[in-house]
């Protein structure tokens, strides 16, 4: 019979396949962080297609599959190979900053701070007082990570080359975007409408932030981020996927390439060079 050893190191294969990474650390890193750590005491209720499902015991063994795990009534610890599509879009290397919007319990934040390391760190961004107290114990043993209590939205992200944001957004604000350092990547879930559900990257480089809209993706809201501003103009569909840059208002206003105007940043077709 596998052992959960076996099994762990399985889900880790499994979730460097969907990743779609080259980084040969990655399933290693994986099957060192146990997932039983940051979910809390079994047994544990499993969500899906809005279902609530009990697992037949704490082995866990149970949570070594790509499901949601219930934290409560309403949060959850994340789909694990959406996870890994991310990390392999944003592909983390070792000394490089990370500013970890949304942490949650800190799974996530613990699988960052192992890829950054040696040299690099993890700003684990946590609003909910719960979540925030559950992350900082369940991350005690992690030396590259510290867990903050407190608004990403308002409060001012250091400079980061990556910034990884796990709660849906009408539009990054423009605090996240001035974080990102030369190369810097952002990766977060896109909700300008009820209707339109996607993972965006967003690369600074020389010439402006390039935009690429990879996949579709539904996050809980992000608190104080999530509520569209009265005068924006919003993408349709069609607009959301054909967007390839974003800017800041600021910086230069609005064109006729424009797809969407969010309060500070604005979206366009245009390709940066």
């Amino acid at each position: 019979m596998p052992t959960l050893a076996d099994i762990r190191h399985h889900y880790a294969e499994l979730f460097a396949a969907a990743s779609n990474s080259a980084d040969p650390r990655l399933a290693g890193i994986v099957a060192s962080v146990p997932r039983e750590d940051f979910v809390g005491p079994g047994p544990w209720t499993i969500v899906i297609n809005g279902r609530r499902l009990v697992t037949p015991s704490a082995d866990p063994v149970y949570l070594y599959a790509n499901n949601l795990v219930a934290l409560d009534g309403q949060r959850n610890n994340g789909e694990p190979f959406l996870h890994a599509a991310w990390i392999g879009k944003v592909a983390p290397r070792p000394g490089e900053v990370v500013s970890h919007v949304g942490a949650g319990t800190g799974y996530y934040s613990a699988l960052l701070a192992r890829l950054v390391t040696p040299g690099g760190f993890v700003h684990a961004y946590e609003i909910d007082a719960d979540l925030a107290v559950r992350a900082e114990a369940n991350l005690r043993s992690y030396e590259a990570v510290k867990v903050i209590h407190g608004d990403a939205v308002t409060l001012k992200l250091p400079k980061s080359d990556i910034v990884y944001v796990n709660a849906g957004v009408v539009a990054p604000p423009a605090g996240w975007l001035k974080a990102l350092k030369p190369g810097g990547r952002l990766v977060f879930p896109w909700r300008p409408s009820e209707r339109i559900g996607l993972a965006a990257l967003v690369t600074r480089g020389k010439a402006g932030f390039a935009f690429d809209p990879f996949m579709n993706s539904w996050f809980i809201p992000c608190v104080g981020a999530a509520i569209s501003v009265a005068a924006a103009q919003l993408p349709t569909r069609t607009d959301a996927y054909r967007t390839r840059s974003v800017w800041l208002t600021a910086k230069r206003p609005p064109d006729a390439t424009a797809t969407a105007i969010i309060g500070d940043v604005w979206f366009s077709a245009e390709t940066v060079a």
